[in-house]
């Protein structure tokens, strides 16, 4: 069994609907068990261009989970639950009604183009990792360090 962590993002539609139903959903995957979810938070859009606050805000989570599905099937799985709740991929960081990343996979490391762990930006992202820490405070992002570390970096730099 692994310990996987998934980044819910959306800002289009009754967000907060389609979070409660994504993890259920999550909760159904087969070999999956121990789903956890961190409390939502807001954030400013991410565009390519930078933080927008013009466009619709976020509403952001992360879901702990122990799977045995593979890296893979797993990133398949969210793909198909974003896609049964309207998910277009239209835009490279464009406006969705919901997002699911696969953070990280245990320890595991890969530079695959359709799966990269851990998530490349992961340590940038306060609206991930804040979540993260709530729902784990001695989680550790491969390459990285301590996810509460992190979030502090990031709080500091921010200020």
């Amino acid at each position: 069994m692994i310990r996987a962590v998934v980044a819910l993002g959306a800002n289009l539609g009754d967000t907060a609907a389609t979070f409660a139903e994504a993890v259920s959903e999550l909760r159904d995957l087969p070999l999956t068990t121990d789903v956890v979810c961190s409390e939502p938070i807001e954030s400013v859009a991410i565009t390519l261009d930078g933080p927008d606050p013009s466009a619709p805000g976020y509403l952001n989570a992360v879901a702990l989970l122990t799977t045995r599905l593979a890296p893979s099937v797993l990133l398949d799985a969210l793909n198909d639950i974003e896609s049964r709740h309207g998910r277009v991929r239209a835009e490279r960081w464009g406006s969705r009604t919901l997002d699911l990343d696969l953070i990280a996979y245990g320890e595991v490391a890969s530079d695959d183009p359709r799966l990269t762990l851990p998530h490349p930006r992961a340590h940038e992202r306060d609206f991930v990792l804040g979540p993260w820490a709530s729902v784990d405070p001695r989680a550790r992002l491969a390459g990285h360090g301590r996810v509460a570390d992190l979030v502090e970096r990031l709080r500091e730099a921010a200020r």
